[in-house]
């Protein structure tokens, strides 16, 4: 059973960085896409934030974070991280990792199975 932890979250001023991390338990990194997903205020919908593109395994980032969030990940620790610099006020919310890949027709991050239960941001000063 694959099951997903993350891990990081906090309270940051503008402006600040923080490392997000999300720990797999149950399946091999090397067999598993993963990628992250945010939802900021109540009654968005969930954002993927990156994925990877399975063609090629490049990294894919929407416009709102492309340039300040970094995917990487650490195979001998089984364990994804989400570097995100330069925040702003509006990247509060809660992020979750997730199975996911991108979806070409959507041009959009797509869940695929199992999510984290999540880990809460505040940019506040």
């Amino acid at each position: 059973q694959v099951q997903l932890a993350e891990s990081g979250g906090g309270l940051v001023q503008p402006g600040g960085s923080l490392r997000l991390s999300c720990a797999v338990y149950g399946v091999n990194l090397d067999e598993f896409l993963i990628g992250w997903f945010r939802q900021v205020p109540a009654g968005e919908n969930r954002e993927g934030v990156s994925c990877f593109r399975s063609r090629d395994m490049s990294v894919y980032y929407p416009d709102s974070v492309k340039g300040r969030f970094t995917f990487s990940r650490d195979a001998a620790e089984n364990t994804v991280y989400l570097q995100i610099s330069s925040l702003k006020p509006e990247d509060t919310g809660v992020y979750w990792c997730a199975e996911a890949e991108y979806g070409d027709a959507l041009k959009a991050c797509i869940a695929t199975g199992s999510w984290g239960q999540g880990t809460q941001v505040v940019v506040s000063s």
